[in-house]
């Protein structure tokens, strides 16, 4: 039975009847941990354009705070993914979120702009660990068509929490003031602290072995020479990793040349997480019949369209809420879609590091937002960064799920690791 038919097929005859988590409890858990990344970040936006004002400097400087924010997650999620393979799942999801609570902080009392690109970068850092070790999680409890659910779910999860937090933003930011936003921040990083304490149950031994230099330089030596694994990253970079490219964008698009108000443009941002969820939501249901991996061109499709859309409609018009959105939704459905199938089989072959694969795979995912978000910095008006960056990622996630397709699957490396 190769990789693409098991991540279809019934649970193997090995797996235990009896996990240590439940499915409902590992998605609630693992949904709550990936979201406060991209909660942290939808949060932040509605504010970018008050912080230039209020600290007295430019787009580019408050831009950077998301630009070093990806930089800090992405690179640590580098160490917190092996970190969590010798030291366990859980103490380094404390360490981790003690840096993000000292970081909301900082950046709650942040006197200049330096001070708050500091503490967005820490931000960053500290919340990197939220991906890295949920997806392992699901990867040390579940595999195959079980794992698959659970990523759809905590795909669903993961909508709620950037569905609400611009909204939350944009409200608190009006009447509170934008500095509210980061003691909203603070208190997500103590919920999470406390549901790590209290539900989430450690699902490794601690092993140091496997933290050793030597032990990481193989363990991210398979992953880099396993084409399989790197092609799935890149399907992942090319289709997630433009939700965080947009974050960079919508923003100066939406208020600064549509015209919305902070609270509008929160509200806005619903469109395009209405459409993630749907997207997910409708995944969860054909998986029960047509299994994850054959979804995945489906949303590919999905990702296409709206790539098409965007390049073209933005380019003939001037930018309107819905010339933006709608092929913002297109592409947000598409990813809903691909994404359970392509995460769970690029984790499959690597049980014994899963925190590292699953931290590479996050690597790639928001070191494609960082490396979108530059450039589209580059090229100076929003519109055509996303008319132009968009759609370059949504092709490279197509091709790279075209070439995937086509290789041998890694059974060998799946039991050597």
């Amino acid at each position: 039975m190769n990789m693409r038919s098991e991540i279809t097929a019934a649970e193997p005859v090995g797996v235990a009847p009896e996990p240590i988590m439940s499915e409902r409890r590992v998605s609630l858990i693992g949904g709550l941990l990936v979201a406060i990344g991209p909660i942290s970040l939808a949060l932040f936006t509605p504010a970018m354009p008050e912080i230039v004002q209020a600290f007295g400097t430019t787009e580019a400087a408050v831009k950077m705070t998301l630009s070093l924010y990806f930089g800090g997650f992405a690179f640590a999620q580098l160490v917190c993914g092996p970190l969590s393979d010798g030291f366990g799942r859980r103490p380094i999801t404390l360490a981790f979120m003690a840096i993000y609570l000292a970081a909301s902080v900082l950046a709650l009392i942040a006197p200049n702009i330096e001070t708050l690109v500091v503490a967005r970068f820490l931000q960053g850092v500290g919340a990197a660990v939220g991906v890295s070790v949920s997806r392992a999680v699901v990867r040390d409890v579940f595999t195959h068509e079980r794992s698959a659910r659970i990523m759809n779910m905590i795909g669903i999860l993961l909508g709620l929490g950037p569905a609400i937090a611009p909204t939350l933003g944009g409200l608190t930011m009006e009447f509170f003031g934008w500095h509210a936003i980061f003691i909203v921040m603070v208190l997500l990083g103590i919920v999470v602290m406390l549901v790590t304490v209290f539900a989430l149950r450690e699902t490794v031994t601690r092993e140091l072995s496997r933290i050793r230099p030597r032990a990481l330089v193989t363990s991210y030596g398979s992953l880099f020479h396993s084409p399989y694994f790197i092609l799935c990253c890149l399907v992942i970079a090319g289709t997630t990793g433009a939700i965080y490219t947009q974050a960079t964008v919508l923003a100066f698009i939406l208020m600064e040349r549509v015209g919305l108000t902070p609270t509008q443009f929160g509200i806005g941002m619903l469109m395009q997480t209405a459409s993630f969820m749907a997207g997910a939501i409708a995944t969860r249901r054909l998986m029960r019949h047509h299994g994850a991996a054959r979804l995945v061109p489906v949303g590919l499709v999905f990702v296409a369209i709206g790539s098409i859309l965007l390049a073209v409609l933005l380019r003939m018009h001037e930018p309107t809420f819905l010339l933006v959105m709608g092929p913002v939704g297109v592409y947000a459905f598409g990813i809903a879609m691909v994404t359970p199938a392509m995460m769970t089989a690029g984790l499959a072959p690597f049980p014994r590091n899963a925190g590292a694969a699953s931290a590479m795979m996050g690597f790639f995912q928001m070191g494609a937002g960082l490396v979108g978000g530059t450039a589209s910095a580059m090229i100076g008006d929003p519109v055509t960064a996303l008319a132009t960056v968009i759609p370059i990622m949504g092709l490279i996630a197509i091709l790279s799920w075209l070439t995937w397709r086509r290789l041998p699957e890694p059974l060998l490396a799946a039991r050597s690791n």
